[in-house]
């Protein structure tokens, strides 16, 4: 089916690369589209917390941050560590069109050691073989909150997606991003495909992973079948973290909606990471409904040379709109004890 906003041609999967790959396009905005949206709000502890319907929590975990020091050997002052607490507020925000399922995201919290997060989104395309598209990032992410104190993972983000998607059998794919915090600050970060990540730091944005695709809307995926991508592909990264840092994750819903700059304004403006979290996937589901809003990825697509419709045209009008998807938000602090 044409997909409003995009010039038709596009289909539900192609073949990337010689791999047989889904695109994991949603459609773009169009007037008149206002379906109710799913936006729960609550705080409790977590363990290990797998959702795949729409949600927010928070937990507090006691993790130790070394100190920087530029102190040498032979001083006499030890060096002092401080205490702190990994707080973490979610939501997620189904697709209008997929509000009775749940949607086709998961994500997962687990405070072990310094804490874990991630997020995995479904490819939808695998709707038209008659697959469920949640299935397989709902099983990948139960598997990860399974092998999170594995000892052959040894807290390795890259090791953990090898074990899970290594006894996932579900049929499907998906993209998806784990972050695992170490207790001396060190965040250790993998990501296959287009979920991503921001480091707010003093009120900017001082670190983002970038999306991995064949081309613009088929991002790398994890699959159920044999060519495709694997925990080989992720890209691998270390942050060191400090007390006061924000970090913002979420599925390509989030970030094909809102830019870095709002995303910014939203944290200035709550203290609270629940209240965060909740707000930025309001945000993203409301610019995602906006045939009128220029989204990051309204503004992607121009410029990768996607045209708007032929009415559009007619009108003089420019390619805009949000992208319709799911949505799933993790917001965590790094506050002193």
């Amino acid at each position: 089916m044409h997909q409003p906003g995009i010039e038709p041609g596009s289909v539900p999967w192609q073949v990337c690369e010689g791999e047989r790959v889904l695109r994991k396009r949603e459609t773009m905005a169009i007037p008149m589209l206002r379906a109710a949206m799913i936006s729960h709000s609550q705080s409790q502890p977590l363990i290990h917390s797998l959702s795949a319907i729409d949600e927010t929590a928070k937990r507090r975990k006691r993790v130790v941050l070394s100190s920087s020091s530029s102190s040498s050997p032979s001083e006499l002052n030890p060096l002092i560590r401080s205490e702190v607490s990994f707080c973490v507020g979610t939501c997620l925000i189904p697709h209008p069109k997929k509000v009775s399922t749940g949607g086709e995201d998961a994500f997962f919290v687990s405070n072990y050691n310094g804490g874990v997060i991630a997020v995995a989104d479904g490819v939808s395309g695998w709707a038209e073989e008659d697959v469920d598209p949640s299935l397989f990032p709902r099983e990948l992410l139960a598997n990860a909150s399974n092998f999170v104190e594995d000892e052959e993972v040894n807290y390795d983000p890259q090791i953990l997606i090898r074990k899970a998607h290594a006894v996932t059998s579900s049929t499907g794919s998906a993209t998806v991003i784990v972050a695992m915090l170490e207790k001396n600050g060190t965040l250790r970060i993998a990501n296959v495909g287009d979920c991503g990540l921001r480091l707010i730091r003093n009120g900017h944005v001082v670190f983002s992973t970038s999306p991995q695709e064949h081309y613009f809307d088929c991002p790398f995926q994890l699959s159920s079948e044999r060519v495709g991508q694997t925990y080989l592909d992720a890209a691998v990264c270390n942050v060191k973290l400090m007390e006061g840092d924000i970090i913002v994750m979420g599925s390509d819903g989030l970030f094909d909606n809102v830019f870095d700059h709002e995303i910014v304004q939203t944290i200035v403006r709550y203290k609270d990471v629940a209240e965060t979290a909740k707000s930025l996937a309001n945000l993203a589901s409301s610019h995602a409904l906006d045939s009128n809003f220029d989204s990051p990825y309204s503004l992607e697509a121009r410029s990768r040379g996607f045209k708007p419709p032929l009415w559009k045209k007619i009108l003089g009008m420019k390619l805009t709109g949000g992208k319709l998807d799911d949505i799933t938000v993790i917001v965590g602090q790094v506050v002193s004890s």
